[in-house]
């Protein structure tokens, strides 16, 4: 008797709390409604703000470049800096580019140039940056890419520069010696590496296809899990997602997007041998930028004889005296004559800085070439 008295007591208090806890969910859902108004509202108003903005430009006369990568690097520091959580930084900031990125397609969706086909990481690197109001256009090569925007066809242009485990992507360094483009912006993209296909296990795999840069990346996997298995170079990762879904006993090495793209399942994720794999995308267009406090400026230097001695001690004494970081150097062939290189320089710092250009006027008067290829706000993550 005493257990189904305590019983007939805890009934009433157990449905008291039920009926709490639902009055109080339905509280929190209509508070919730209520915010989601707020923000809805609040949103409309940047978007006029921004209409504003596009309106101010062209009335004065100036070129409507409504984009500003300054700018929007400056609004993400900022919503970075005052984020307090429960959110992420990386989900505050992927909320805020998409935001300015709707914004700003109010007056053109800006037209982007991206290595492609749709599936690769420079897509993912495109949307990241841009936020997925603009037009991206995939495109066969990265001459291609940098043709478009040379033409104006695009505004702007995505390509891979380098990689935390293979290092740099020759190609893209070698087009800016003939190429009037700017960088305008960089993008480092944690690299997940995904195996995938149509089959149901491992071992009806009879060949991987991908870049040989995606290969490279996994080989100490693949010679684990897949030794003898024939490794396939194509153009790119969505090329080998494409063969994947087209031939019998193919696999491919590509992003979760691709595998959306082209309908396969996700046979092995997150295969990298590096748990940083990180590629450094940089972002080409046809002018100069001002500072945004947190810059990179890339140089393309050389001097006249690059084998004498203390050649490349002129170039860099310059930087050392000025107190500029120098956070990355390449040699490439010059194609002017044989054995004579030209030297690719990423420096911590905007052109326009006092030090910075300090240093600069004393580098350019000992190379000779000298270009700056942009100075641009750092990735912000």
């Amino acid at each position: 008797m005493a257990t189904l008295k305590r019983k007939s007591r805890r009934a009433p208090a157990r449905a008291a709390a039920t009926a709490a806890g639902g009055h109080g969910l339905e509280g929190v859902r209509a508070r919730i409604d209520a915010v989601d108004e707020q923000i809805h509202t609040l949103i409309n108003e940047r978007a006029r703000l921004a209409q504003q903005v596009g309106i101010s430009k062209a009335r004065d006369g100036h070129t409507v470049d409504f984009y500003r990568p300054e700018r929007e690097a400056q609004v993400l520091r900022a919503a970075r800096a005052r984020n307090a959580g429960p959110l992420r930084d990386a989900e505050v900031l992927r909320l805020f580019r998409e935001i300015m990125s709707a914004c700003l397609a109010q007056q053109e969706p800006l037209k982007v140039a991206f290595l492609g086909p749709e599936g690769t990481f420079t897509q993912t690197a495109v949307l990241s940056h841009f936020g997925h109001s603009v037009r991206a256009l995939p495109l066969a090569a990265i001459d291609e890419v940098f043709h478009e925007v040379e033409a104006a066809n695009a505004d702007f242009g995505v390509v891979p520069i380098e990689n935390s485990t293979e290092g740099t992507v020759n190609h893209t360094l070698d087009r800016f010696l003939t190429s009037p483009l700017k960088i305008c912006g960089e993008v480092e993209l944690r690299v997940r590496h995904h195996l995938m296909g149509n089959m149901s296990r491992l071992g009806k795999i009879e060949r991987v296809c991908s870049h040989p840069q995606a290969l490279a990346q996994c080989r100490e996997w693949l010679e684990e899990h897949l030794p003898g298995i024939e490794q396939v170079p194509v153009s790119s990762n969505a090329e080998g997602a494409r063969r994947a879904r087209d031939e019998k006993g193919s696999a491919a090495i590509a992003g979760e997007t691709a595998a959306e793209i082209y309908g396969l399942k996700v046979l092995a994720a997150e295969i990298e041998d590096s748990t940083d794999n990180t590629t450094r995308f940089l972002v080409l267009g046809r002018k100069l930028f001002a500072p945004s406090g947190e810059d990179r400026t890339t140089l393309l230097v050389s001097v006249g004889h690059t084998d004498a001695p203390g050649a490349l001690y002129r170039l860099l004494e310059p930087l050392a005296r000025h107190r500029v970081s120098l956070t990355r150097i390449e040699s490439r062939p010059s194609r002017r004559r044989k054995w004579d290189y030209v030297f690719f320089m990423d420096l911590e710092g905007h052109a326009d800085e006092p030090h910075v250009a300090r240093a600069l006027a004393a580098l350019r008067k000992r190379a000779s070439l000298f270009r700056v290829l942009g100075s641009y706000p750092r990735a912000v993550q």
